[in-house]
Order: structure tokens, then C-alpha cells, then sequence
């Protein structure tokens, strides 16, 4: 049984294939085409996915599309008639997407030549469907928050073996997510991207704002259900996120993208974070004394402010928690797939024992030696080929030497995390990486933190945590032996200038509020990468080495052994660890030209070849 679940025309597109219920493949249409958060039909994650299985489309079953079109036409339309006129111009700028796309999902699925069913699930059953179905537990609470599926923005229920149960929403336009969005744009991030950023820059402000906020934005009820006044929000009608009034209140217009951060930026960011924080708790709560569940699985891209999932961790009566990997749009993909197997299908979901059903999130396309090899000697690229026995010994040398280091491996990760196989990679003890990683390879500002991976067995020497933590979801603090103690004039230090103090022994990877976003590593899930940090831990002794995606600012993720050559040679990144061969600056070819590739696809219902036959093109050509 074959079912492909699809996510598109929002944002964060992907595709995910689900064959007897195993997750078999799952990719965001992003990494193939190379466009940021890309929200097209996700036709080159579908033909990776087909390949990936060694099918072709008529040998699925079912596609899956993770939300209800006509119902979420349904709310835009009502939503623009109850503010009209003032929302004509939005209205104007909408309603050709719409007309021309995404409406016609079912035909677009008929054109590719798909002529079984096609389910539609609901926005946030695919969400609860992709937090509960893979999750370790046979019976738990879901809670999923985002900005808006058709109407819901919030819900909670129950899962239990292969049923979930949605028992109570919030509903538009009262949402957690587009709250967090509004302050987003209003400090001149973008909205839908750069959420993660806001929540970075928190720890550099103090929670200023935050009364003002729970005061006239919104009306927040001990169950953690509120709502929110919407005078303040233009989302409703307008082109923005927020309008005059919310920058009356706050006495400042929307900072300009890419201007100077203020210290009023900070505090903005801090506030709504502890607004987040305090909210999302009080559903939490409420979740857990409404369904008297043990443990709590949570998706939707609130989800992914991992230190809302600290919090729920250290302070909440559940005993568990599990996030989905791919908590935003994205996972939606993997939930509608899932849904249809499990719940309209009603097929069995055995227990598993002691890891969940998500693979790492390991899900994306891999590359052999030979592929990687004739696209180095094609290129006239210099290598030096390592046996995998060698590699973590070698490349721990070079992290110590104080090395950058592009890491790429076995099968791309599925969802907006690096875990290890498409990662950038450093010496988390030095106190100067941060700043070189941002500025010189990532082109990015220089707030933004790193992530630690650290060895399983090693991670309650360094953090406050007593658990696994595989999907780097979960903020830690720091543990009080290994802090550095602040000197007075270095706690005089205000904003953005805190960043040059070093504040633990691995200073790298620990934020200013000494904690941490972690990523625990185990050998089971990814080996190699398991005993590259062994081999530094025994080295060096340290069990942590630095963890960031393998990207610069406004990039996916890279794909391809492509993708990683060109973000290595374009960057001041020291060496490359492409599969089994290492790359160093001084070996490369100055010469070669690397464009940004546009793929294409012929759409045929030949079947895929195996790895090594006619992959003389990226992934995104091949054939379905």
C-alpha cells in the first residue's frame, strides 16, 4: 500500500510517502528547487519520494492533501466580506492564487497522471495526525498551534493506537501564531521565516512590553484559550501583518527589514516570547487535566519554539513530550499521509520500543561514493578519499584545530533542522566560533545561536536535561559546574554586546540566558555521526561539538553534493566532508562555474533507476 501525503500553496512544501505504514521518504520542495520556504506543488519532492521506492505514480494507492481548499476559501472569502471595503486591495492580490491554484488541487493531482483517491483531511488533523502517529506512545494528548489551517488555529485531543480525536479548537483570526508573526514583521523580520530569528533575539531584551501586551492585545483566560483585539492586527484585510494603531501603542513604526537592530527590538522580542511561553503553558495545563493523558505530542509551527518545549518539560504535569520533527506546514505532508493510513483505512499501528517511528527524520535523498566521486573528478575537484573508519578521527582533528568544517551525509533531514547529516560543524569550546560562523560562512546576524550535538550518554554532563533530545526541539540549561562566572564589567555589558562574553566551557553554544537548544546523539539513529563527536570527546574531552545547518542566510538547506560544494567554495568555510571524500580550499578548483540550479522533470510512468545509473544530475531529474 502506497500513499504519498502532500503539503503546498501556503508555505513550506513538501511531499512524504508512507508504504504500509513506514515513513519510507519525506522532503520540503525547498531543497530541490532552491527557493527559500518554497509553497509550489511540491513536484520534485514527489518524484524524489517514487524514486526513493523504486515505483512510478500509478503504483500508489492514495495522495493525501494535508487541508480542506474549499474550506479555507470559505473563511478568506468571509473574512474580506466582514471587513469590506478596506480589504478590496488584499482581496485583488489574493483571489488569482486562488482561482488559478489552489482550488484545482484535485485536477493538478489528475494532470500528473494519479488516478486513485484523494483524500482531504483537515489542516490540524494532519497536524495532530503527524504529532501522534509517530510518536513513541500508544496513547497520548496532541496539542497543535499555529497561525490558521481553514479556520482552526489551535486544538487539542486525544490519540489512541490508530484514532486521534480532535476535542476542543480555537478558531480564527485568535491565534498564538499569528500573534508571534505580527511581532515578527513589526521588528522587521520576515513573517513565515523568520520567527525563529525573533525568538534568538529574546534573550538580548527584558520582557518590557509584556504587560502591555497581555493588557490591549489580548484577553487571556486561565485555560490558555484567549482572543485577541484585532484593531491592533491588519492581517484580517490588509497586506501587513500589523497597522497603524499596534505602532501608536508600541510609538514606533515596523523597523525596516535589514536595518539596525534597537534595544526596543530586543525588548519587544523578549515580551512576546514570555507571552508565548505563558500561554502556551496554560493550554498545556489545561490539556493535561481535560484528557488525564500522561504524555503530550505537539505540532504546528508554534511547536518548533523549542524553549516554549523546555519549558513544558521542566514545568508541566506530563510526564513526556514528543514534537514532531517537522512541526510547521511542512509535517503536514507526513500527517495526511499517515492519516489516511491509520485512521481512514484503519490499519493497526503496533508499539514500538524505545524510539518513535520517525527514523531521526533521516528521510531525504542520500548519495554513493560513486556519484559523489564522478561529480568531483568531472569538476576537476581535488580530494583526498577517506575510509569511513577514518573519518570521525580526522575531522575531530580539524574541529580542534579550530576548523569550520561542511558535513554531508547519508540522507538529508526531513523539517527545518540540521541533525547531523547536512550540517555545519565546529568546535563548540571555542569561544570565537560563534561570530566566524555567523558573519564569515552564514552571512547572517550575529545574535543568532548555535546548537549543540552532543553525545546521549554525555548530555546530562553538560545540560539540565534527563532525556533524549534527537531533534534539537528542546531548550536546556546550562549546568552550573561548567559556567563562567560574570565579572562586573561584564554584566554592565547591555543588547547585542553580551554576545562577546563567554559564559560556560563550550561558550559556542551557550546562549546569554546560559541555555542551550540541544540535539542529543545516539549511535543507533546516526552512527558515523555518533562516533565523529566519540572520537572528539576522546580526543579533546569534549562530548559536544557545534551544530548548525548547512546553508548561508536566504538558502535551504543543501540538497545535493552540488549544493554543498557551491555553499562551501562561495563561503570562508575551511574543509569539506562530502560522503567519504575531504575537500580543503587550497585543493579546489578556482575555475569551475557554479550556477543556482532550476531543475525540471519529465513526467513519464517509466520506472527509477537505481542509485548509481543516470545520476548525472542533481536528484530534482528524475524521472516519474
Amino acid at each position: 500500500m502506497n500513499i504519498i501525503g502532500i503539503s503546498a500553496y501556503y508555505h513550506d512544501s513538501a511531499a512524504c510517502l508512507v508504504q504500509d505504514g513506514q515513513i519510507v521518504a519525506a522532503a520540503q520542495e525547498e531543497r530541490f528547487t532552491r527557493k527559500k520556504n518554497d509553497f509550489a506543488f511540491p513536484e520534485h519532492a514527489l518524484a524524489y519520494c517514487l524514486r526513493e521506492a523504486n515505483i512510478c505514480i500509478d503504483e500508489l494507492d492514495f495522495i493525501s492533501f494535508y487541508d480542506k481548499p474549499f474550506i479555507k476559501f470559505e473563511r478568506i472569502l468571509e473574512t474580506y466580506l466582514a471587513y469590506a471595503p478596506q480589504g478590496i486591495r488584499s482581496f485583488l492580490k489574493a483571489m488569482p492564487l486562488w482561482i488559478k491554484q489552489k482550488l484545482w488541487i484535485k485536477e493538478h493531482i489528475r494532470q500528473i497522471g494519479f488516478k486513485g483517491k484523494i483524500i482531504f483531511p483537515e489542516h490540524h488533523e494532519s497536524h495532530a495526525a503527524s504529532a501522534f502517529f509517530p510518536s513513541p506512545f500508544q496513547e497520548a494528548a496532541f496539542l497543535t498551534i499555529d497561525g490558521v489551517g481553514e479556520w482552526a488555529t489551535t486544538s487539542y485531543g486525544i490519540g489512541s493506537d490508530n484514532k486521534i480525536s480532535i476535542q476542543a479548537e480555537m478558531l480564527f483570526p485568535h491565534s498564538l501564531g499569528l500573534l508571534y508573526s505580527a511581532f515578527t514583521y513589526y521588528t522587521g523580520f520576515k513573517v513565515n521565516s523568520g520567527e525563529y530569528k525573533l525568538m534568538g533575539l529574546a534573550p538580548y531584551g527584558e520582557p518590557k512590553y509584556k504587560d502591555l501586551i497581555l493588557d490591549k492585545l489580548l484577553d487571556l483566560r486561565p485555560d490558555g484559550s484567549f482572543k485577541l483585539n484585532m484593531k491592533y492586527f491588519d492581517y484580517c484585510a490588509g497586506l501587513t501583518m500589523t497597522g497603524s494603531r499596534f505602532a501608536e501603542l508600541f510609538g514606533r513604526p515596523a523597523r525596516q527589514p535589514e536595518s539596525e537592530l534597537s534595544r526596543m527590538d530586543m525588548d519587544l522580542a523578549r515580551s512576546v516570547q514570555e507571552v508565548t511561553e505563558e500561554v502556551v503553558l496554560r493550554m498545556v495545563k489545561h490539556v493535561h487535566a481535560e484528557t488525564g493523558r500522561k504524555n503530550l505530542c505537539m505540532a504546528g509551527g508554534v511547536a518548533l519554539n523549542c524553549v516554549a518545549n523546555g519549558r513544558i518539560l521542566r514545568e508541566s504535569d506530563f510526564a513526556d513530550l514528543w514534537v514532531q520533527p517537522a512541526a510547521g506546514d511542512a509535517g503536514g505532508a507526513l500527517g495526511a499521509a499517515l492519516f489516511t493510513w491509520y485512521q481512514y483505512l484503519g490499519r493497526t499501528r503496533p508499539p514500538v520500543s524505545g524510539y518513535d517511528r520517525q527514523k531521526g527524520s533521516y528521510l531525504g535523498p542520500k548519495f554513493s561514493s560513486s556519484y559523489i566521486r564522478e561529480y568531483l573528478e568531472r569538476n576537476k575537484i581535488s580530494y583526498i578519499e577517506f575510509s569511513e573508519e577514518e573519518i570521525p578521527e580526522k575531522i575531530a582533528d580539524q574541529i580542534a584545530d579550530s576548523k569550520v568544517v561542511g558535513w554531508f551525509q547519508g540522507r538529508m533531514e526531513y523539517g527545518p533542522r540540521a541533525l547531523g547529516n547536512r550540517s555545519i560543524i565546529g568546535d563548540a569550546g571555542s569561544a570565537e566560533m560563534q561570530e566566524i560562523i555567523n558573519l564569515k560562512i552564514k552571512y547572517r546576524e550575529s545574535f543568532r545561536p548555535f546548537a549543540p550535538s552532543v553525545l546521549l550518554e554525555r548530555a546530562g554532563d553538560y545540560f539540565e536535561l534527563d532525556r533524549e533530545s534527537p531533534y534539537m526541539l528542546m531548550v536546556a540549561p546550562v549546568r552550573e559546574e561548567i559556567r563562567r562566572k560574570i565579572s562586573k564589567e561584564e554584566s554592565r555589558l547591555t543588547g547585542l554586546e553580551k554576545i562577546k562574553i563567554p559564559r560556560s566551557s563550550i561558550p559556542a553554544v551557550t546562549h546569554v540566558d546560559y541555555s542551550a537548544r540541544v540535539q542529543t546523539v545516539n549511535g543507533k539513529e546516526n552512527p558515523l555521526y555518533y562516533k565523529l563527536i566519540q572520537a572528539f570527546d576522546r580526543k579533546y574531552g569534549c562530548g559536544v561539538i557545534i551544530n548548525t545547518s548547512f546553508n548561508v542566510r536566504g538558502e535551504p538547506i543543501v540538497c545535493t553534493p552540488e549544493d554543498a560544494y557551491r555553499c562551501f567554495i562561495n563561503t570562508e568555510m575551511d574543509c569539506l566532508m562530502l560522503g567519504n571524500f575531504f575537500i580543503t580550499k587550497g585543493n579546489c578548483s578556482q575555475g569551475t562555474a557554479f550556477s543556482r540550479h532550476q531543475p525540471g522533470l519529465r513526467m513519464t510512468n517509466t520506472r527509477h533507476r537505481s542509485d548509481d545509473e543516470n545520476l548525472r544530475h542533481p536528484v530534482t531529474s528524475y524521472k516519474y
